[in-house]
């Protein structure tokens, strides 16, 4: 069955140029109706190899196999958290595809399949990042995702601020982009491979780590940090959820940012871990230390924003953080729960991007206090919302309280604080959000403050102001909920996310109870009950949250100024080598 690995990447592949190519002959519905197809096909075939993902099996596309320990092919690695991120990139590009289903306005002569074609490329990277067994093929595949999403981002590009939000993008991930080549070149400097397996082992072979292999874990990893955005490589990423489309933010925060920290797990397990890698103790420090920045700073600017896609966005930022201190922590625990984590949150954070796409398209804003009671009609999405605030908070059974819960208990001590603290302003900015636009609850907002962008004054996205919200813009949303708290109520499942985790892992099989626990199921509660919380007195009591002096030096750093993210790019990665640079300077 491995040999079916490369067809997750042709078929989208293939299914793109065909609709690009037909794009001038085929009318509309036709050239959206072939993009779900194929993006099924490819999402069936990825679910068809994952169940039989076990014991992993690798693909060597073209018959470039090996020849005495020496490689020059492309391997493809069909293991669990590859073939289960291909499922899951696959499964929300499928719903991108439906929620869009006849979304803008109409293309001019010849282009009907161009946004389809180019959700299918993005769709191939995704497939291709995932499963690529070298770290070349998988930079080519990242670039790939980086090219597509820079032109979906700037889709709109009529308007002067997607294409400055798209410029952004493009710059500051193409830095990364060299960053991580770079790294990837001084490691085949040092090794003569590029197989992740093959780099690790002749690290090993080599004896301690010094100053080359320190440049290279740094290197790699900024690339892979920019992609996942964390702090202070996340400066894109609220600037492009603002004008990128929003079946474009259901991608970016729903699978690709999760792609970095599947990235970072990836290449630490496989390529640093070994005792010609960096010491653990080092990688520990760096990936927690950077863990616990993001995950505070994203949950400050998450709670004072107004701009709905820049909140969700910040939201995004902080559960990166708690992402990357989960995988910091280096243990097999850990390692299981951010999987549930991933897998839950993915349904979540593009389930609440689909319900603010509604109110854009109803009401031609995303500004919650411009949106303060206008959305009471709109009762089925009122619902979807909280619902999705509340699986934000790690409400018990979402698959979200499930990883949560496990990687809490992996972290243990003021860690565990932190994943409820953060989940907490994370889910209180969404539900106070909600109760302010649906019901209209607490005083109307003051206007105050507007250093950041509002989110008045938006275009809708659809062709036409809605009238009534169609119903694949209602059920996506919904389905995406769904799949959500399956992942934490379907029996056995996280233990099948744990027996795959662990069998990728080069430490071997290890036996992890990945269950619900009373302990677990009491901080997701305690971390509901604090959104609520603050959601209540955010609304009942505006001013005694609100406190934009105290916030405004750090939100002023989000300046919209290409070459101030830059330089904080160049920060983030000092940072990165001087967090890990004790071990390699005791060796």
């Amino acid at each position: 069955m491995h040999h079916l690995l490369p067809l997750l990447v042709a078929v989208p592949l293939l299914g793109a140029a065909l609709l690009a190519a037909a794009g001038r002959r085929v009318p509309r519905a036709a050239a959206e109706s072939a993009g779900c197809a194929v993006s099924a096909a490819t999402a069936a075939l990825a679910v068809v190899l994952l169940l039989g993902s076990s014991p992993p099996q690798a693909e060597w596309v073209g018959g470039w196999v090996p020849v005495g320990g020496e490689s020059v092919g492309i391997v493809l690695v069909g293991d669990g958290p590859g073939l289960g991120m291909a499922a899951l990139a696959s499964a929300l590009t499928l719903a991108a595809l439906v929620y869009s289903w006849h979304y803008f306005d109409e293309p001019p002569r010849g282009h009907s399949g161009s946004f389809p074609a180019l959700l299918l490329l993005f769709q191939a990277g995704m497939c291709g990042f995932a499963i690529a067994g070298d770290l070349f093929n998988a930079f080519v595949w990242f670039e790939l995702m980086s090219v597509v999403a820079y032109a979906l981002t700037g889709h709109r590009v009529e308007e002067a601020r997607a294409v400055q939000g798209a410029l952004t993008f493009g710059v500051v991930n193409s830095l990364g982009a060299y960053a991580m080549l770079m790294g990837i070149g001084l490691l085949y400097a040092r090794t003569g491979e590029l197989g992740m397996t093959r780099i690790g082992q002749e690290l090993d072979a080599h004896g301690p780590p010094d100053a080359l292999v320190l440049a290279g874990f740094v290197l790699v990893l900024t690339g892979l940090l920019v992609k996942g955005a964390a702090v202070p490589f996340h400066f894109w990423l609220p600037d492009a959820h603002a004008v990128a489309p929003t079946p474009v933010c259901m991608l970016l925060s729903g699978v690709m940012v999760e792609l970095g920290a599947f990235g970072v797990w990836r290449v630490h397990d496989t390529v640093f871990s070994g005792p010609g890698g960096l010491p653990a103790a080092d990688v520990e420090r760096a990936l927690v230390a950077l863990g616990v920045l993001t995950a505070v700073v994203g949950a400050v600017m998450c709670w004072y924003q107004r701009h709905i896609k820049r909140l969700l966005a910040y939201s995004t930022v902080a559960h990166m953080g708690l992402f990357l201190t989960g995988i910091g922590t280096l243990t097999p625990e850990a390692d299981d729960g951010v999987a549930l984590y991933i897998l839950g949150h993915a349904g979540v954070k593009a389930a609440l991007f689909a319900c603010t796409g509604i109110l854009l398209d109803r009401y031609g804003s995303v500004d919650e206090h411009a949106l303060y009671g206008r959305a009471r009609r709109l009762r089925g999405v009122a619902v979807l919302f909280v619902a999705g605030g509340l699986g934000l908070a790690g409400l018990p059974p979402f698959g979200t309280a499930l990883g949560k819960s496990v990687t809490e208990e992996a972290v243990g001590g003021p860690l565990t604080v932190l994943y409820v603290l953060a989940s907490a302003v994370t889910a209180g900015a969404v539900l106070r959000v909600a109760a302010r636009v649906f019901p209209g609850l607490g005083p109307r907002p003051e206007e105050g403050d507007v250093y950041e962008t509002t989110g008045s004054g938006e275009e809708p996205e659809t062709r036409q102001r809605l009238s009534r919200v169609p119903d694949t813009m209602t059920a996506i949303p919904a389905v995406l909920l769904a799949g959500s708290l399956a992942v934490g109520v379907v029996p056995g499942f996280g233990g099948a996310v744990g027996h795959a985790v662990q069998e990728a892992g080069t430490g071997g099989l290890v036996h992890v109870s990945v269950h619900w626990t009373a302990p677990g199921v009491l901080l997701g509660l305690a971390s509901t009950a604090l959104a609520l919380a603050l959601a209540a007195v955010a609304v009942s009591r505006p001013r005694l949250l609100a406190a934009p002096d105290r916030a405004l030096p750090l939100r002023r750093l989000q300046s919209g100024h290409v070459g101030d993210y830059v330089a904080w790019l160049l920060v983030g990665t000092t940072l990165l080598g001087a967090l890990a640079l004790p071990g390699i300077l005791g060796s």
